[in-house]
């Protein structure tokens, strides 16, 4: 399908002929973009409907489905490479797929300028069916993505965005400009765990091809354009020797055990009109040549019959009807709170300074407190236990405060209300340990089972004796009951055993207790 082709018109009756016998020509729809995920004040929504579609019509329904997905950073021309991929898909049984030199290029919106274009994710509404070499005939789908980075996203965005089109793709284009930069390969590594958590299962790769495109190559010298410089440039980039820093070797390892294949493109610039003309409207003769030549080579790489990947999940294909009930599941997942909010590396680094801090003023605060009313110190007086736990608290919050830390002073006030919240916390269990050492504490429910037992021992007798036999009776089996109690009291702390029932008896005895200072009160 030609994309600027006007629609034909309905065809006119001839003169003298009936109109019933004439049948009206069915319009067709023009192909276009789809936005399927939508951004709505940093959460993202599924158009299901539109999403069906495009994935359920009755001729691609039940096809495997090959997902070829452009990602990166904002402004970095994914949609103009994109538009170049469809110009292939519509032409590419012929010799010059690429068109003529004044034809201007359409599809996916795209324009110069410095804001974004694409928001969310959207798909092209034609979905291609290729018989590959094999005589199998695929679905194919391309996917345009919402630039990362830009000053109206999140972390947060841009992690969901390139998750979720890596998720449901089988080929990832990672559009990078000039270089691979050592952040570019951090925030695939983020996108890609942010990707790998929310995936029920998980297998040793869970994704499957990547492919690095670094537009504006401008070092051909050292590595020619194409794919076999672009392989060499990525092997030296994600080699990991043993002298590299930890962290920098974790990154590489991370990024070629997620994916089961990586590779890279270099393409060159495509001129300077093409980047300062705002008239520009894709037109080729306006394009430089070697990147035109480049250009070329790239689009059938990726889209060629004999090149498509189609499209697996578990080990297992998936046709386009699959793809849709994926989408549903993992836009489920993104909108939830069951993933962990990805951060910024400055957010990372200060929570992981502050915590630092938090973890020291603790340990000193354990220390001190120790030497106090550690397990091998005698009983302490409660007043005297709390005068050094608000002594040591303060001198522990101090430490916190002088400690430089990262992120500012509401960000870090935070972080010192844990820390108090987390000191009282154990100045509640250590009054505890302290009040067990104390002999009175710890025989006070024999000495009350033994008090109750005398108390209704004496009113058993006395009421006896004045005839109440009922009250004597009920004193009598209140005295069993405290005596059964208190045997049971005594086999748990000898043996260990049964201490919900050692529990609950000193919780009465407690109880009781309390009564008692009532009752005197």
């Amino acid at each position: 399908m030609d994309l600027g082709k006007n629609i034909s018109p309905t065809p006119q009756p001839k003169e003298g002929s009936q109109e019933k016998d004439v049948k009206p020509v069915e319009e067709k729809k023009v192909a276009g973009p789809i936005q399927i995920v939508q951004a709505n004040e940093h959460n993202f929504e599924l158009n299901a409907t539109a999403l069906e579609e495009v994935l359920l019509q009755k001729h691609v329904k039940d096809l495997n489905v090959v997902v070829v997905s452009v990602a990166g950073a904002f402004r970095k021309g994914k949609s103009f490479l994109l538009d170049f991929m469809l110009r292939y898909m519509h032409n590419r049984d012929k010799d010059s797929w690429i068109g003529g030199n004044d034809e201007p290029l359409t599809g996916f919106t795209w324009r110069g300028g410095c804001e974004r274009e694409t928001t969310g994710i959207q798909v092209w509404s034609e979905v291609f069916v290729v018989e590959k070499p094999d005589g199998d005939k695929v679905a194919v789908l391309l996917v345009d993505t919402q630039g990362a980075f830009d000053s109206q996203s999140t972390i947060k965005d841009s992690a969901t965005v390139f998750a979720l089109s890596t998720m449901t793709s089988s080929v990832q284009v990672y559009n990078l400009s000039s270089n691979i930069q050592e952040d570019d390969l951090q925030h695939l590594q983020l996108f890609t765990e942010y990707g790998r958590l929310a995936m029920e299962e998980v297998s040793e790769k869970p994704f499957q091809s990547l492919m690095f495109l670094i537009r504006d190559w401008c070092f051909p010298y050292e590595f020619c354009y194409g794919m076999k410089g672009g392989n060499e440039f990525l092997d030296k980039r994600l080699q990991v020797k043993h002298n590299q820093h930890e962290e920098l070797q974790n990154v590489r390892n991370h990024i070629q055990h997620c994916f089961s294949n990586i590779n890279c493109f270099l393409l060159p610039h495509p001129g300077l009109k093409v980047a300062t003309n705002p008239k520009f409207d894709g037109r080729l003769r306006d394009i430089d040549e070697d990147f035109k030549k480049e250009l070329a080579q790239l689009v059938p790489l990726l889209l060629a019959p004999s090149q498509l990947v189609e499209k697996e999940i578990g080990g297992n294909k998936v046709t386009c009807k699959d793809l849709l009930e994926y989408f549903k599941a993992y836009i489920k997942i993104y909108q939830g709170e069951e993933l962990p909010h990805p951060k910024t590396m400055l957010q990372a680094t200060a929570e992981a300074n502050n915590l630092t801090a938090v973890a020291g003023a603790k340990d000193l605060y354990s220390k001190k407190m120790e030497q106090v009313c550690g397990g091998d110190k005698p009983y302490v007086a409660p007043a005297d236990l709390k005068r050094c736990h608000e002594e040591i608290r303060d001198y522990s919050v101090s430490y916190f405060r002088s400690v430089k830390k990262m992120g500012g002073k509401e960000f870090c006030q935070r972080y010192q209300n844990q820390l108090e919240s987390e000191l009282e916390e154990t100045y509640t269990n250590l009054s505890k340990q302290n009040e067990g050492k104390n002999i009175f504490y710890a025989a006070r429910t024999p000495a009350t089972l033994f008090a109750l037992m005398f108390i209704t021992y004496v009113v058993s007798g006395v009421t006896g004796f004045i005839g109440l036999s009922t009250l004597a009776t009920l004193a009598n089996l209140v005295m069993g009951v405290a005596l059964l109690s208190l045997c049971a009291w005594g086999y748990v702390k000898y043996s260990g055993e049964f201490r919900e029932v050692g529990t609950i008896i000193d919780e009465v005895a407690e109880a009781l207790w309390v009564q008692r200072y009532l009752l005197v009160k």
